[in-house]
């Protein structure tokens, strides 16, 4: 096989996003995609905000985006609201598709394959590829340089026996039992008879007992009235959500290596969204001509860097959320987040609040423990210690 300028290990998203714009802006370079699975994107749907993205940055993506709305919902015990702006969906089988038509020959799927260096991988077969780059996207890799929590989630797609009624997806419903920590369920109302329904948790360890999560579905499909008919897929994943970490030790750990999407530790830390910064991260790697790797694990690096500490707030308030008070009552932190006005909610988001944001967020009486929010506050809790 010709040796590759760039070969991107792995298809999701974030190495999905670079493949496409290096096709659109250096059109000549020699990209090669490896996917273990049947089809790159997996089973995954990925959900953004309009604001979310800049006028450009939307119109390079267009093609993937399946669904849109105006607004969305949000329920909780002691409030509901509507929300208004773009809400936005890229499902796995357009994802592929657009993929796939833009690397033709250059994307191969059923090809598990691991990084012998930042300029080579082997193939299960003991087949070696070079290339000037090898950039590592198969997703999140647990390690001591990070304190997680988790956004479990397990969701099926449904087709009705009758309408749904829904306009707008319900991001966030709250009114459901929390269990062992803040629970919700996520509905995408896909056709007028067709919903995603998403069971969430964050909790404190990854795991998500699906056949349970299936009867909660079903429970709460019968609570709203809508008649489930044929189950047409199910998806299932857990997120990270930084509480702490050492980002030093974390880029040691690459080895060198470049890496994207959740393997550098690029996602919203609150929300687990990591579509925005997988777009941010697509348009930086495509505007270097002819990158070589350690070109693009300095590029790669020093981004992921300027993110870590731009998101040094989101990190304390997802230590406040889990660490302080009862993993049951998490939900009022959400619910006093959600009365705050559209603007800030927004640019929360985004990634983007301004000073006063932070000021409003953290003001007036706080919705857990002074006592256990100032030591979350502070790495006093031990599980934070040993990251001081």
């Amino acid at each position: 096989m010709k040796k590759s300028d760039v070969i991107l290990l792995g298809g999701g998203l974030a190495n999905g996003l670079i493949a496409l714009r290096l096709a659109q802006r250096q059109p000549t370079l020699r990209v090669l995609m490896l996917e273990e699975s049947a089809r790159c994107g997996g089973n995954h749907t990925w959900s953004f905000h309009q604001s979310d993205l800049t006028p450009e940055q939307q119109e390079w993506i267009d093609p993937l985006v399946a669904h849109r709305w105006d607004g969305y919902d949000v329920q909780f015990p002691q409030l509901t609201r509507t929300l208004p702006g773009g809400y936005m969906t890229v499902t796995a089988g357009r994802f592929a598709g657009v993929v796939e038509q833009a690397l033709g020959d250059n994307l191969l799927t059923g090809c598990p394959a691991i990084p012998l260096s930042a300029n080579s991988v082997q193939l299960a077969d003991g087949q070696i590829l070079r290339a000037k780059a090898v950039i590592d996207g198969r997703g999140h890799q647990p390690g001591p340089a990070l304190t997680v929590g988790s956004q479990a989630f397990f969701g099926q797609q449904w087709r009705l026996a009758r309408p749904h009624g829904l306009t707008r997806p319900i991001l966030m419903d709250a009114t459901v039992d929390q269990l062992a920590g803040y629970r919700f369920v996520y509905t995408l109302p896909l056709t007028p008879d067709t919903l995603l329904i998403e069971d969430t948790h964050y909790i404190d360890s990854a795991a998500l007992d699906a056949d349970r999560a299936r009867q909660r579905i079903a429970d709460y499909a019968a609570e709203k009235g809508w008649l489930l008919q044929e189950l047409e897929r199910e998806e299932q994943g857990i997120l990270p959500i930084t509480l702490a970490g050492q980002p030093g030790a974390f880029w040691r750990q690459r080895d060198g290596l470049p890496c994207s999407g959740l393997r550098a530790g690029l996602f919203h830390p609150t929300t687990g969204y990591s579509l925005p910064l997988a777009v941010q991260l697509a348009d930086l790697i495509a505007s270097q001509p002819s990158p070589d790797s350690a070109q693009l694990f300095r590029l790669i690096q020093d981004f992921a860097l300027r993110q870590w500490r731009h998101q040094r707030f989101f990190r304390l308030l997802n230590r406040m959320l889990f660490l302080a008070g009862p993993p049951a009552g998490r939900w009022r932190v959400m619910q006093r987040f959600y009365g705050l006005s559209d603007g800030l909610i927004a640019r929360f988001y985004a990634g983007h609040p301004t000073h006063f944001d932070r000021v409003r967020i953290l003001s007036g009486k706080p919705p857990v423990p002074v006592g256990e929010a100032l030591r979350a506050i502070l790495k006093h809790h031990p599980r934070l210690r040993a990251l001081k």
